[in-house]
């Protein structure tokens, strides 16, 4: 049976056509031979036989049909995928054939000719043309159920395995659940039960040929009718309302999926198999934060835009952001070569899509340039060559190292990248006059218990202290080189954000991945909290800050969120003592613990715990790694203030004046140079007072090297 299939898909197309031509020659032959008998009322025979004429206008009928056939697309679709737009396609194009023939038989003047059969013709041609594709499809996807059937036993490695059907539910009745139907009407891997609708007006009804049923007799549906998957059909529902509706879905005990494209499924183009589980956007139960999209177009278009750390999760969605807004050109700095290549042919293939949009639409516009560049930002002189080179209007700096157990192990590398490349990047931008410079931190700079955050922290003391500066005084940060004086006219910015969902690192990538192992998931603490956002959240968030620096303030009251800017008013007329912190609201924070719990159950399983032994998933608990703390903070101040945007407050903090910290950077420049490790956690702890780090040092080369001097056991 296998070798049938794979010998029918092997034939080529042009034998195929020729093959449902003939086919369809021989129907339509027989489709006039049975309308005359049924009008006769008796099994027809031309007088004269094949001498009659009648008998030409019988064979020639295919003349007339494959031509009309042709020009309605029925040679062009494929058999095993006709759906109803194709039968209708059917129907035209026989009443079309069917009514040129009777015109032809008419004008020829052939006697014997009743008008009835014309339209009896009609009738039965529909029958035989469309009867025998529907009879074809429903054949091969036979056979290919049967080869699929096999494959499945084959790989099991025993003939008893049972082909299932995957037994699906649509939440949505609307054009949005219509469609994922009819996709699903393409897939043999599931079977669709029901759809599930608010609507009272349609329980009780059907909607293609299940029922619809409402959200209070779901319960019992699942049970009766053993559903495997709830598809969620929702585009236009609000977060909040769908996620009120997944909550109510999770005691189910069903997977919960979504759709990445409705229509590429309808198409045939997607399988049941690239359905997703649940979308990240979904973990969060907030309303998303949108921004000031008129803002953001007055700082993009046009202009030249560099972002380092590209390659990054947030660089390159920075990147994907940054080009849907046409800037002039777009430079992609970053350190890892794999990342580097990577991120330029997405951006590649994005700006051809974005152009044929263009050019589709008869619109005339700028064609952005996309230049990636390898370098450092450590490397002051790289820096400085490509900044003079293109001359950036704004720079993203997202470039990091941010894995805090990494870092912990790894305290030097940490410092040399996060904050030595910050002040390089910084003192560049200011020598350069970049128009806007904007620092991607985190909300583990509040209150470190990390060398991460405690780096972090430095960066943002740079950038408070430049902000302050009209023309800031940098030493040499290498040797043989003098010290230099600049103007600012730099407007400097910094944003802090938390946990960034669908990262690297993240924990819901983590989790999915322990959850399709089996289990179990691993958790370092169960009381610990996050705040979360999502990846274009937290890009567009950095893009609105940018704008929004210098911005005046309205007054308002405080909300807690993760967004720090530094603003400044490039004139002179005015230079903050205190910077200013922009906070986004967040919602609440979220206990790890329950999101592992809502993801397990939200994957169609449950948690294998005291309370339920039985269950699928367990979650056990590890202890925290080195440096992690049981929340994160959002403010070192409490006092944020109302800005223009209605989701974003600002805030201001404390800093150290630029005389005073700059020569304590230069400590810790020549403590990271050095490998120091006991100095540079120092040097951290005078820099960021609040820094309260492990007494035990985790750094794996000072480890090794106290081990190979006798005065630590080795682990």
């Amino acid at each position: 049976m296998h070798n049938i299939f794979k010998g029918i898909l092997a034939i080529p197309r042009p034998a195929k056509r020729i093959v449902l031509i003939a086919a369809d020659s021989v129907l339509l032959i027989g489709a006039l031979w049975l309308s005359f008998s049924l009008r006769l009322d008796d099994w027809y025979w031309p007088r004269g036989g094949v001498n009659n004429p009648i008998v030409l206008l019988v064979l020639f009928a295919p003349v007339f049909a494959v031509p009309v056939f042709a020009h309605f697309g029925l040679y062009r679709a494929i058999i095993r995928y006709l759906g109803m737009r194709a039968v209708w396609s059917i129907v035209r194009a026989v009443m079309v054939y069917a009514a040129l023939w009777g015109l032809v038989a008419f004008l020829s003047g052939v006697q014997g000719v009743p008008r009835s059969v014309v339209f009896i013709n009609a009738m039965v041609a529909v029958l035989a043309v469309g009867g025998s594709r529907m009879y074809a499809r429903w054949l091969l996807r036979k056979i290919e159920d049967s080869v699929r059937i096999k494959q499945v036993r084959g790989a099991a490695g025993a003939d008893s395995v049972v082909y299932h059907q995957t037994r699906v539910v649509i939440f949505g009745a609307g054009a949005a659940g219509r469609q994922l139907a009819v996709g699903l009407g393409q897939s043999r891997e599931c079977v669709l039960l029901a759809f599930v609708d608010d609507g009272i007006e349609l329980h009780g009804r059907d909607l293609m040929g299940v029922p619809i049923i409402s959200n209070e007799k779901l319960p019992a549906f699942v049970v009766s009718h053993e559903v495997d998957d709830i598809l969620l059909a929702m585009p236009s529902v609000a977060r909040k309302q769908r996620s009120v509706i997944i909550e109510h879905l999770r005691p189910l005990n069903v997977r919960i999926r979504t759709l990445p494209g409705l229509m590429a499924m309808a198409q045939g183009k997607a399988d049941y198999a690239d359905l997703h589980d649940l979308d990240i956007n979904d973990l969060l139960a907030r309303e998303r934060a949108e921004p000031d999209e008129v803002m953001l177009q007055q700082q993009i278009i046009g202009k030249t835009v560099m972002v380092t750390g590209a390659g990054g999760s947030i660089g390159s969605e920075l990147c994907r952001q940054i080009l849907q807004r046409k800037p002039q050109v777009l430079l992609l700095f970053e350190l890892s070569e794999y990342a580097l290549y990577t991120l330029h042919n997405e951006l590649l293939d994005i700006l051809h899509y974005l152009t044929n949009e263009q050019n589709n639409n008869g619109a005339v516009g700028l064609v952005p340039a996309i230049i990636p560049l390898l370098g450092s930002v450590a490397d002051e002189n790289r820096v400085s060559d490509v900044i003079l080179t293109w001359n950036p209007n704004i720079i993203y700096h997202a470039a990091a190292v941010k894995h805090v157990p990494i870092v912990e192990h790894n305290i030097a590398e940490c410092v040399k990248n996060n904050v030595l490349g910050t002040l390089v990047m910084a003192k560049v931008a200011i020598e350069r006059q970049v128009e806007r410079f904007i620092l991607v931190s985190t909300d583990k700079a509040v209150n470190p218990t990390n060398a991460m955050g405690a780096s972090k922290r430095c960066c943002e003391l740079i950038l408070q202290a430049l902000a302050a500066e009209k023309n800031p005084l940098f030493e040499p940060m290498w040797d043989g080189k003098p010290s230099a004086q600049a103007t600012r006219t730099t407007q400097l910015a910094m944003v802090r954000f938390g946990n960034v969902l669908g990262s690297s690192g993240s924990v819901v990538p983590y989790f999915r991945q322990q959850i399709a192992q089996g289990g179990p998931i691993t958790l370092t603490h169960q009381d610990i909290i996050r705040y979360f956002m999502t990846i274009p959240e937290a890009a567009q968030l950095v893009m609105q800050t940018g704008a929004m620096a210098g911005g005046a303030s309205m007054a308002g009251s405080a909300s807690k969120g993760i967004v720090a800017g530094v603003s400044n008013d490039i004139s002179g007329s005015r230079i903050s003592s205190e910077a200013e912190v922009y906070v986004l609201d967040m919602g609440e924070p979220v206990k790890i613990i329950d999101l592992a719990r809502r993801m397990v159950e939200l994957s169609g399983f449950r948690v294998k715990d005291e309370n339920s032994p039985e269950g699928d998933i367990a979650i056990e608990v590890v202890g925290l790694r080195p440096g992690e703390k049981l929340y994160e903070e959002l403010l070192i101040g409490n006092n944020p203030q109302a800005t223009q945007h209605p989701r974003i407050m600002k805030a201001n903090e404390k800093f150290l004046p630029w005389s005073e910290l700059q020569p304590m950077i230069t400590g810790l420049r020549i403590a990271a140079v050095n490998g120091d490790v006991m100095m540079i956690r120092s040097m951290l702890q005078m820099l960021v007072p609040e820094y309260q780090p492990d007494e035990k040092v985790a750094d794996w080369v000072y480890r090794e090297q106290i081990v190979q001097a006798g005065k630590l056991e080795p682990n």
